[in-house]
């Protein structure tokens, strides 16, 4: 009798911004290994927004994915009837993620026994970074667990220090209300206090309304601490682009395995406009385009619309702009008062951003350096410029402009509004005709090829990725 095949139950939180990597992990085990089996599985709500009615007709929702059942799409529950709304309310946002952290471990183990009892025993569980209780879920039933870091090495590392004995003095350095401060941390140059995670200063208030998120990664490295030193941490990163943070990552097993992208078409909780905007982009010359996304989360005041639409426009180079469709209303606000000086872009509500930056005639990138876009530019060869908001976001534009040389980073105002002129100046600086212009392009051009060379056959994050699928079947 043959042994079971290797099984990834591959858990995430039910963000666009998690599911996507997720996501993309679950298809690249596909790849690299043809005999193993994949279950993704994220909440009801974001399930449900992954695979709409429609293509449940059509035979795209639970099971699988049309490929011979090797990949299987089943939810978990969060405890609630449709997820988590959003808004500013911090009790309703707090009583959701008790609620996520109550009843998820109860849905994925449930899960992982159903998953037992109909013959595809779960071999080992792969979870993101909001479910640090799939790790005692996992070990509960005799499954080894790893992280999937959805975030780079160096702020994996910025995360280990604070949580082991760094948490006083990121605390104090914090509350002297300069940004510039600097913190060391062992193994990492020197940080501004303004760069490090916004979860590990602003949040740590009781009052702030990602608090839970704060004791959601305190509970993360408390668990990463008990599977020690068995525990194994993917990070969406090559070792290449970060060879001085993988000295400070502390005892975990870390293996960078990206930056993973998208093979083919993929699922997002998100609508996107049809691909005229794809076609758009084939009427420009190479390297012409101005994109700008701030992501899945980040709603835009009008103040911010305005000013990006004035600098856009001034700067006379083609663009495209995506605003949401929580934004929709603003937008039109803006472009009733702009009328026909709106004249040079092209706005969509949502787009699939791999085959944008993948466009010969994109740039530059506008980004909020979430990681995932961060990711997406370098493995393009995107020069970017960086408008950091929240989360680890000034981390990674700091990464951008000063480690890797791919961008500058955009000075907002104390409004937090970056302002036409500045938007002008940092797109010239990636898109001029200047020598520092063309260093930028250079170095996105060369660590574009490093980033392929690490995913493809034979590459650090190949093999890697290939190493932790060869322990998974060793352990079965």
């Amino acid at each position: 009798m043959s042994p079971p095949r290797p099984h990834f139950l591959v858990l995430t939180y039910p963000l666009q911004g998690h599911i996507a990597p997720a996501l993309r992990l679950a298809r690249r085990l596909l790849a690299v290994a043809p005999d193993v089996l994949v279950t993704f599985s994220t909440t009801e709500a974001a399930h449900q927004r992954l695979f709409p009615a429609k293509q449940e007709e059509e035979g795209l929702n639970g099971r699988g994915d049309g490929g011979g059942g090797r990949l299987e799409f089943i939810p978990f529950s969060d405890g609630t009837e449709g997820g988590y709304g959003g808004g500013s309310d911090v009790g309703a946002f707090n009583a959701y993620m008790a609620s996520f952290h109550a009843a998820g471990p109860r849905s994925v183990g449930a899960l992982v026994d159903a998953l037992a009892a109909r013959g595809r025993p779960v071999s080992r569980v792969v979870y993101t970074l909001m479910l640090p209780w799939a790790a005692d879920v996992a070990r509960g039933r005799g499954v080894p667990s790893a992280l999937y870091w959805i975030q780079p090495v160096a702020v994996f590392a910025v995360y280990h220090h604070y949580f082991h004995g760094y948490a006083g003095a990121v605390a104090e350095h914090y509350r002297r209300g300069d940004p510039s401060f600097v913190v060391e941390l062992p193994g990492l140059a020197p940080l501004a206090v303004g760069d490090l995670p916004t979860f590990l200063t602003e949040s740590t208030d009781p009052a702030n309304y990602f608090h839970a998120v704060f004791l959601t990664f305190r509970d993360l490295f408390d668990t990463l601490d008990r599977e020690a030193p068995a525990a194994t941490v993917l990070i969406n990163s090559c070792q290449e682009l970060e060879v001085g943070a993988l000295a400070a990552v502390g005892p975990h097993d870390v293996l960078p395995i990206g930056p993973v992208l998208p093979a083919g078409d993929e699922h997002s909780i998100f609508k996107q406009d049809d691909a005229k905007y794809m076609e758009w982009l084939d009427t420009k010359p190479a390297s012409s385009v101005v994109y700008v996304s701030f992501g899945s989360l980040a709603t835009m005041a009008r103040e911010q619309l305005d000013e990006l639409l004035v600098g856009l426009e001034e700067g006379r180079r083609p663009y495209l702009l995506v605003v949401r469709k929580d934004n929709k209303a603003t937008l039109a606000e803006a472009e009733a008062e702009m009328g026909e000086r709106l004249e040079n872009g092209v706005v969509v509500e949502w787009c699939d951003q791999v085959r944008v930056l993948s466009h010969a005639a994109v740039g530059c990138f506008v980004t909020h350096c979430g990681w995932n876009s961060v990711a997406e530019s370098v493995a393009s060869g995107v020069p970017m410029v960086g408008v950091p908001k929240v989360s680890e976001q000034s981390m990674n534009a700091r990464l951008v402009e000063r480690e890797w040389r791919t961008g500058v980073r955009g000075q907002v105002d104390d409004g937090g509004v970056l302002r036409a002129a500045e938007l002008r100046r940092c797109v010239e600086e990636v898109m001029g005709d200047g020598a520092a212009a063309a260093e930028v392009r250079r170095r996105a051009r060369e660590w574009k090829r490093v980033a392929a060379e690490a995913m493809g056959n034979g590459g650090s994050s190949y093999c890697n990725l290939v190493a932790f699928v060869d322990g998974a079947r060793s352990s079965n």
